[in-house]
């Protein structure tokens, strides 16, 4: 499922606490300009008709819960543009982040130490499955 960036942050608000009402999403929102909440609710049923989003009524309050998660959002997301600008190679994506100068000095030692987390977590796999 591709998200269009209002949607991403109709979503950001939606992960970040739920359930949540329409109106409670337009206050939040982080836009310098206040969007209309006919607007919210528009983009609202969109996401529901998506999946992205599950709308439960409370009298004539609607509630709205995630079923896209955060992390399924961001692979989706990753895997469109890898597939789209890099011709589906994580390696080169990452590469240019690296080689563009994107990512700061602890950044790039984070993502060393993950890497070496997973080397090590793949040889532990590996010698209990001879």
């Amino acid at each position: 499922m591709k998200l269009t960036p209002p949607e991403w942050k109709l979503m950001n608000v939606v992960w970040s606490g739920h359930p949540v009402t329409a109106r409670g999403i337009a206050e939040r929102l982080p836009d310098n300009r206040k969007w209309a909440y006919t607007t919210v609710k528009t983009m609202l049923s969109r996401l529901v008709s998506k999946g992205a989003l599950v709308e439960r009524k409370e009298g004539k309050t609607s509630l709205y819960d995630p079923l896209l998660t955060l992390q399924r959002a961001r692979r989706q997301a990753l895997q469109a543009l890898a597939s789209d600008v890099f011709d589906a190679s994580f390696t080169d994506l990452i590469t240019f982040l690296i080689e563009d100068g994107k990512l700061s000095a602890p950044e790039r030692e984070k993502l060393a130490a993950l890497l070496r987390a997973k080397r090590r977590k793949e040889r532990l796999r590996n010698k209990r499955v001879r």
